[in-house]
């Protein structure tokens, strides 16, 4: 498979219910892409815009502050210490990384990419652009002896799961076992709702109760597009074992595979300041309080979503169905279909629409 055998992109099959969502009297509420709506924090705005003498080609591994900031705040905000700038890269947002590590690690026919069973399609697209086997499972045990790369997403899109740090050293050790690389995908990981993720941090893959002392095979993906706002900078960083990073930086290099510099400058001013994602944090906690109760109370189950930005939801209908019945609502969601084979029932709810939206669409459901 290549780049021209991929499918059509499937959100373009969502048109006709945003259409119908439109219509309503009331204009749509989009729940569905999940695209950050708020302000980018001014910390960070200001930042970009004291590095726009951007003359120079960046440098593709980061400036030495960027990478410093990120091992500080590996060991701030996530529990993760023995981290040197050696064990980090800046990426262009999470997603090409996603889409490009088979590629980056010299994956190809025969191998096979585990990633979650409820999961967006990047992870198997960049499994099939190499022509590797893409395989949905959350179960170590079923992971064949041709697995070379397993994907965890902890907080999940959709579904909000998170992964405690007992499973996470499950995993790790079976991916071990296979000789495979485990790369957790960990952006939601500063949104977390329900206990124990409520008081206790998200544990990251790296945490030194998954892995001890030795990074060895493990990278965390993590983005700044949901905690600051910043889905329009791409701004992202990967971290864990330094010989991967070594071994991804190089073929990046030759791609040109560089963050701008007043991005790298403005990933700085976001990791060090904490105040802006404590804000952004409870602007989607009251929206969640909001939503929440007025999805269960039109009829929905909601299932896991104990983190993250999403309401994972079923009416135990297909989802195409449920779509349809949102959007006569004027709500525009997400269908389970698009997450993989396994949840044809459920419907992907976003937080990410403002204060205004979200009340209207619970009013709108609750009338329901």
């Amino acid at each position: 498979m290549g780049v021209a055998d991929l499918a059509d992109y499937p959100w373009d099959a969502v048109a006709p219910y945003a259409a119908r969502a439109k219509a309503h009297p009331d204009g749509i509420v989009d729940l569905s892409i999940g695209s950050p709506v708020d302000a980018t924090p001014r910390v960070i705005a200001e930042a970009i815009a004291r590095a726009t003498d951007a003359h120079a080609y960046p440098q593709t591994v980061g400036t030495p502050a960027l990478r410093e900031a990120v091992v500080a705040w590996f060991a701030r905000r996530r529990g993760v210490h023995g981290l040197t700038p050696d064990h980090v890269l800046p990426t262009i947002g999470s997603k090409e990384l996603v889409a490009l590590l088979p590629l980056l690690l010299g994956l190809g026919p025969g191998d096979v990419v585990v990633h979650p069973r409820a999961a967006y399609p990047t992870y198997e697209v960049g499994a099939r652009l190499v022509g590797a086997t893409p395989l949905a499972s959350d179960d170590p045990g079923e992971w064949p002896a041709e697995t070379r790369l397993v994907w965890i997403n902890s907080p999940g899109n959709p579904d909000g799961r998170v992964w405690d740090a007992a499973s996470l050293a499950v995993a790790v050790a079976r991916a071990r076992e296979l000789g495979a690389v485990l790369a957790s995908d960990e952006c939601y990981a500063e949104l977390a709702w329900d206990a124990p993720w409520d008081v206790e941090p998200v544990p990251s893959a790296l945490d030194a109760r998954v892995i001890g002392d030795d990074p060895t095979g493990v990278l965390s993906v993590y983005s700044l597009s949901k905690q600051s706002n910043l889905a329009g900078y791409r701004a992202a960083f990967v971290a864990g074992d330094s010989a991967l990073i070594a071994r991804i930086l190089t073929p990046r290099k030759h791609l040109g595979l560089m963050p701008p510099a007043p991005v790298q400058a403005a990933m700085i001013a976001a990791l060090e300041d904490d105040s802006h994602v404590e804000e952004q944090r409870e602007r989607y906690r009251a929206r969640r309080d909001i939503l929440k109760p007025a999805v269960e109370a039109a009829g929905f189950r909601i299932d896991r979503s104990e983190a993250g930005l999403y309401l994972w939801a079923t009416e135990e209908r297909d989802a195409w169905e449920s779509l349809g019945r949102l959007a006569d609502l004027g709500i525009l969601a997400g269908p389970g279909h698009f997450y993989g084979a396994n949840f044809p029932q459920h419907v992907r709810l976003s937080l990410t629409a403002s204060d205004e939206r979200i009340a209207a669409a619970a009013q709108r459901l609750r009338a329901l």
